[in-house]
């Protein structure tokens, strides 16, 4: 930080401030992780200084000789990782790798299949708000409200209903396993594609904790800074069949210059998740996420579908603290050090900046060493602030554990 001191001292006690904050307190947003010190070196390197549009052994300006050499490395971890054939890591964004593969097979106007907002899904899903909801016709498909699982049957049904061009599988808050192969028969009968977005659980299919979408979907996208601990974007995976698609989509269809420093960020991370020590953090995550959840349930606090099997919880407070909103419970525990977001539940009628739960993962903490014990804790700690949140001692008392568990637990210490 010495070039940034000197040339700008303002922005530099800004960044200093930053890493005291997420060294004191504890990381919970789902879609948040702490990447390692080779990644945030990767990121901060040189390669920023470098246009290379195109791809490697065909770009459009010169000097690309070893950013060629970056991407492939890149992109053939990726290919190992997830057994691949394809692999785009051009994307600046899961968000931006769902609107590479929509725009290299359908036409706007086209129709989507999607999951619900409010019941897991992700605003690149179609939401009126976003592109995806602009230029494509859009259904969605729900949770049954009975168990918080996907509602199968319910899908297919709509789904030979409006004969959706595309159906898209994945979440991002739904705590359960996806069970890729039941979208993938349904878009086959109706003669769709079927895409797979697997932002949150990259790392958790990297290591063996999640089936994967690859040989159940046309194509697959991801996030690279969630689960996997890599460099800040997105990927998009496929069979070579819809390679040069794909490929002409990303760039020059949305994107230009590539963004260098992400994606040697990536391929340094990529090569982290290789390790057996990844598989290990994997594991150690969704067992950190399980004993979170159950620590949440044994204080009284209701989990939509009872559980989880991934990295994340969500708590529905309609039922225990009803004039509570998730907005609240994230503000009163971000001022003890527990850093979550507040999110909507299936049958949502709060707007989505209030809403009626908050979301919970185990990927930073466990990241940072927490084990189950810890989680255990870190579960009775939220639930005695959702209860008793303007309870002074009480705020006192967990602001004092938590401050002990980030010391127990050292971030780029």
């Amino acid at each position: 930080m010495s070039h940034i001191s000197t040339t700008d001292p303002t922005l530099a006690n800004l960044l200093d401030s930053e890493l005291h904050r997420q060294r004191n307190t504890i990381a919970m947003i789902a879609s948040e992780n702490h990447v390692s010190q080779a990644v945030l070196e990767a990121q901060g390197s040189i390669l920023t200084n470098k246009y290379a549009e195109g791809y490697p052994g065909n770009r459009y300006y010169g000097g690309c000789e070893f950013v060629d050499q970056i991407e492939q490395l890149a992109i053939d971890r990726a290919k190992k990782i997830w057994d691949a054939e394809y692999v785009n890591v051009q994307p600046h964004s899961g968000t931006q790798a769902n609107m590479g593969v929509y725009l290299s097979v359908l036409n706007p106007g086209d129709k989507i299949l999607s999951m619900s907002l409010t019941h897991g899904g992700h605003l690149s899903h179609g939401h009126p708000a976003n592109f995806s909801g602009k230029l494509y016709d859009i259904q969605h498909y729900e949770v049954d409200p009975s168990t918080g699982y996907i509602d199968y049957e319910s899908m297919e049904q709509i789904a030979k209903r409006f004969k959706p061009n595309l159906i898209v599988s994945g979440f991002s808050a739904y705590p359960r396993i996806v069970e890729w192969d039941r979208f993938q028969e349904v878009a086959q009968e109706l003669g769709a594609y079927h895409m797979a977005d697997m932002a949150h659980i990259t790392g958790l299919i990297a290591g063996g904790q999640h089936p994967s979408p690859i040989g159940h979907a046309d194509f697959v996208t991801g996030s690279t800074h969630k689960t996997i601990r890599s460099g800040r974007g997105g990927l998009i995976l496929s069979s070579e069949e819809y390679a040069s698609k794909i490929d002409s989509a990303v760039m020059p269809g949305i994107q230009g210059g590539p963004l260098l420093n992400n994606i040697v960020g990536k391929a340094v991370g990529f090569a982290e998740a290789l390790t057996p020590e990844f598989t290990k953090y994997a594991e150690q995550t969704v067992k950190n996420a399980k004993i979170l959840g159950e620590a949440i349930q044994a204080g009284g606090l209701k989990l939509v579908s009872d559980g989880t099997d991934t990295h994340l919880v969500l708590i529905d407070l309609r039922n225990s603290h009803p004039d509570s909103t998730g907005k609240d419970v994230q503000t009163n525990l971000e001022s003890v050090g527990i850093v979550l977001n507040a999110n909507t539940v299936p049958g949502e009628t709060r707007s989505p900046f209030l809403t009626s739960g908050i979301r919970a993962g185990t990927p930073a903490l466990t990241t940072r060493g927490f084990m189950e014990d810890d989680c255990s804790l870190l579960g009775d700690l939220i639930v005695q602030i959702i209860n008793d949140p303007h309870n002074s001692s009480i705020q006192k008392s967990v602001s004092k554990e938590v401050q002990s568990l980030c010391k127990k637990y050292p971030l780029y210490s």
